[in-house]
């Protein structure tokens, strides 16, 4: 079960509820299925908890994966400093981007 107190899951969770949060980013795959798809794409990525089934590593709420529009869908938080040119997950208040893609793009 995930650690309510895990600032790391906390932090995760920001996009998902919010996908203006930081820096949204979709690959050209995701954005071929078109406006609507990634409309329902979004907000099913706005309400995903099945981290569990997802293969998060670590518990943190950076991975997830589920299948939609006949597609598997991934979506991944990487972080970066504020310049968005230096990943680093060990900074504590980092800029997070999360990443939405067709699983054959990963």
């Amino acid at each position: 079960m995930n650690d309510p107190n895990n600032w790391q899951t906390a932090l995760d969770d920001l996009p998902w509820a919010n996908l203006t949060a930081d820096v949204a980013i979709m690959t050209p795959g995701i954005a071929a299925l078109g406006k609507e798809a990634v409309d329902r794409i979004i907000k099913t990525i706005m309400v995903f908890d099945d981290f569990h089934h997802a293969v998060a590593i670590d518990d943190e709420h950076d991975f997830g994966s589920f299948e939609a529009e006949g597609c598997t869908i991934r979506f991944k938080i990487d972080y970066y400093d504020y310049g968005l040119d230096c990943p680093d997950a060990g900074l504590t208040d980092p800029v997070r981007v999360i990443t939405l893609m067709l699983a054959r793009e990963y």
